[in-house]
């Protein structure tokens, strides 16, 4: 697992996206997009895994133009800054939580012009991926997490990226209202109440 530090400043300083064997491929696309079919792309996936801050590093770094929640933009519109794209000779990204396929698109030519597009996929974590998310999120937390919690976590946790951010975020609740370290017990009754089987202890 490794980390891309991205050329952006925000309230808590530079943002960083953390990598696993999963995102490669999604990084390499964005880093080539003068091979894109008619120079535009559409990076699609789930909640929370990074779109917009790589479509922010994509269009910050001079790569291109990039376009987020492109699926709820008016769909006039979205066709002029394609053709505006194509005009200029630069590159455009698409940036939206579904695959065209799910957009609803009334306008035929513009329903071909993004079939025509690159599609780039966020997918689920892989397990270096998932260990860096949960590595991220907990630093940020000032949580502090040993191996054998990982260890445990990471066979169980939900593979997606707002899970493991919430999850993160139950597990560093729990340890404050208990004013006690991260154990693989407190990890168990964490998961339990993201399961809804969580039963509050008696004291």
């Amino acid at each position: 697992m490794s980390q891309i530090a991205l050329p952006l400043v925000t309230a808590r300083g530079a943002e960083t996206v953390v990598l696993g064997p999963s995102l490669v491929p999604v990084i390499e696309a964005l880093q080539t997009a003068e091979r894109w079919p008619f120079r535009t792309a559409i990076l699609a996936g789930p909640a929370r895994s990074g779109k917009s801050l790589l479509a922010r590093w994509f269009a910050e770094s001079g790569a291109g133009e990039a376009i987020d929640d492109a699926d709820t933009c008016p769909e006039h519109d979205l066709f002029h800054r394609w053709n505006r794209a194509q005009a200029d000779d630069r590159p455009l990204l698409l940036v939206s939580n579904r695959a065209p396929g799910a957009w609803e698109i009334a306008l035929p030519d513009l329903a071909s012009r993004l079939g025509a597009a690159l599609l780039i996929e966020i997918g689920a974590p892989d397990d270096d991926l998932a260990a860096g998310l949960i590595a991220e999120h907990a630093t940020r937390r000032g949580l502090n997490l040993n191996d054998q919690v990982l260890a445990y976590l990471l066979p169980r946790l939900e593979r997606s990226h707002a899970g493991i951010e919430s999850l993160i975020e139950t597990i560093d609740r729990l340890s404050l209202e208990r004013k006690a370290p991260v154990t693989i017990s407190l990890v168990r009754d964490a998961l339990a109440e993201r399961s809804g089987e969580f039963q509050p202890r008696l004291l």
